[in-house]
């Protein structure tokens, strides 16, 4: 029993960091109809500025919020000044692959190639015993962190002028734009949003998953499946696919380690078989 408990608990702390990083992803293609494949660069990065803010601060809250905003910040200039010209979803692709490289090599000048953890807040930082085992409590931080992000974006998209109007903006972006709503600036945000997202995420996971060059790629990857499995536009499937694939993600490898890829690409092939547009996407 304790063995499924731990394991849950381990597939939940994954999940919602995965819902951190994907849920960006999922706004900025579902609704925006914006290709960054540059996404799990807004990871690293945000991963690598928390990391030196810790250092020099030992301020694990100064860590996230400098991270997340520097991050959000590099967001909204790629959109504002490159992104939002280009419509043609290869000319996309390959910016953003271009921007992925870039911010890769830039990270390892600056950071290196050693693979490196950012150091825990003191609080968070010793197990807590739960039944006969003990678990790691900074887990279950991550696992609240990301219940409280979704409610928030829940919250602003649907409970909010602000989400009011990227809906609008979403449905008809004519339409919208003759009632006097700023949809170039509001898609900006959006966007800036998402890429800070990603940059929570990366300081936040970068607590107990190690930092290394390339690992930007390997999260887009996993990014990108949530997405998929979730349906593009949807925060509910971002976050309901985020937990799936992290729950298959843990006990793929914990019970079948030699299958781990399988247990995660498996049910996104069969889910996309019987539903196109995946779990909450809109046809």
């Amino acid at each position: 029993m304790n063995f499924w408990i731990l394991q849950s608990l381990n597939g939940l702390s994954y999940g919602m960091l995965l819902f951190l990083l994907a849920a960006g992803l999922s706004l900025s293609f579902g609704l925006m109809n914006i290709v960054n494949l540059a996404h799990g660069s807004y990871f690293l990065v945000g991963a690598y500025v928390g990391l030196t803010v810790m250092e020099r601060t030992g301020n694990f809250m100064a860590a996230v919020v400098v991270g997340a905003i520097s991050v959000g910040i590099l967001g909204l200039l790629m959109q504002r000044l490159l992104l939002r010209r280009l419509t043609d979803h290869l000319a996309q692709v390959l910016l953003t692959i271009g921007f992925l490289f870039i911010l890769g090599d830039l990270s390892l000048v600056i950071w290196g190639g050693v693979p490196q953890i950012i150091p825990k807040p003191p609080l968070f930082e010793g197990p807590i015993r739960i039944m006969e085992s003990v678990f790691p409590s900074y887990r279950l931080l991550v696992i609240g962190v990301g219940i409280v992000v979704a409610i928030f974006l829940w919250w602003l998209q649907d409970r909010t002028a602000m989400g009011a109007n990227v809906r609008a903006a979403v449905d008809d972006e004519e339409m919208a734009g003759s009632t006097g709503i700023n949809v170039a600036l509001l898609m900006t945000v959006v966007f800036g949003l998402g890429a800070a997202m990603a940059a929570l995420g990366g300081v936040v996971g970068g607590a107990f998953l190690t930092i290394f060059p390339g690992q930007d790629m390997d999260v887009l990857l996993l990014a990108l499946v949530v997405v998929i499995i979730g349906g593009l536009g949807s925060l509910k499937g971002a976050f309901v696919a985020a937990l799936l694939v992290g729950l298959l993600d843990n006990f793929g490898k914990a019970l079948f380690p030699e299958l781990a890829l399988f247990t995660i690409f498996a049910p996104m092939a069969i889910i996309l078989a019987i539903r196109p547009t995946g779990l909450f996407g809109r046809a």
